[in-house]
């Protein structure tokens, strides 16, 4: 059964204002449902409009009367390198696009199962392996059909404000009274890290102000931290870097691109990974720091 969100919950997904929610609504432009006089909105429909609208603006894209254009959609975690990479891609060859959707890496891999998306970006860490990504596709992907490349490794880590009276050092002291969190989505690789944690350190997320406020991704925890909105958030060093925030390190995660078989030899893909492994982009990010290259590129599934 599809979860459902009310006008409230549909905006914050949407990243809209809720009155333009209700002019969707009477436009009938978006999937929706009265229940005892509430609008309710269901997850997986929504998904699909989304999907639906993004392949309806960019089927001028896919053929055009000389060069055949190719176009590929992806959704799941975001990372400021990935959005580096896939505007390096667009500005050297004109006829690849990449659409991409900051979805969450488990919302990712269910949109590709799903058959919804082409590409599914991926952090999940799995405590009982201690490894990333794979437990995940193979409890949920035939593994026929599924090929995991590795894209990069990247530290993750607790962002913060300078100054702060007491630095965060552990998951402990996000409990302290000074602290204002500022918190990822449910179905985030990041999400899914932090709550690890916090299990095993029997912590109580209630003792966390801020838990309950979330954000799509690492750009906005990053600007939630710079703006005041909150003093501490977790996301990918090159955010703190950006925003020249502390930085205090968490794991060395690996950073992978999830697809089926059919869609790794699309031109797109190869020339992803081309762009991925060469020198000028890689240099090009290093002022970013904190990014591992080394085994960019490589098929880590099947093994």
């Amino acid at each position: 059964m599809s979860t459902m969100m009310n006008t409230k919950e549909i905006a914050h997904y949407l990243g809209i204002h809720e009155k333009q929610v209700y002019a969707l609504i009477k436009a009938k432009k978006i999937p929706c449902t009265r229940v005892t006089g509430k609008w309710l909105f269901p997850k997986d429909l929504i998904d699909r409009w989304i999907i639906g609208d993004a392949e309806k603006n960019i089927r001028p894209f896919l053929s055009s009367g000389g060069k055949k254009k190719i176009a590929l959609i992806a959704a799941g975690s975001n990372d400021p390198v990935l959005d580096i990479l896939l505007s390096s891609i667009k500005l050297k060859k004109q006829n690849y696009y990449f659409f991409s959707s900051n979805t969450g890496s488990m919302e990712g891999l269910r949109l590709l199962k799903d058959n919804v998306t082409d590409i599914a970006w991926c952090h999940l860490f799995d405590p009982k392996s201690g490894s990333y990504n794979i437990p995940f596709i193979t409890s949920d992907f035939s593994s026929s059909d599924i090929t995991v490349i590795h894209l990069f490794y990247r530290e993750l880590g607790f962002v913060t404000l300078p100054g702060l009276e007491k630095d965060v050092e552990s998951f402990k002291d996000l409990t302290g009274k000074d602290i204002l969190f500022i918190n990822r989505q449910k179905g985030s690789g990041t999400r899914v890290l932090l709550e690890y944690f916090l299990a095993k350190e029997k912590i109580d997320h209630s003792e966390i102000k801020g838990f309950n406020d979330e954000v799509f991704t690492h750009f906005e925890v990053g600007m939630a931290v710079k703006s005041g909105k909150a003093n501490v958030g977790i996301a990918a060093a090159a955010v703190a870097n950006l925003f020249n925030l502390k930085f205090i390190p968490i794991v060395k995660e690996s950073f992978d691109m999830v697809l089926f078989q059919s869609t790794f030899f699309k031109k797109g893909i190869i020339n992803l990974i081309d762009t991925l492994t060469s020198d000028e982009f890689k240099k090009s990010v290093k002022a970013l720091g904190n990014y591992d290259f080394r085994e960019s590129g490589k098929i880590i599934y099947p093994g």
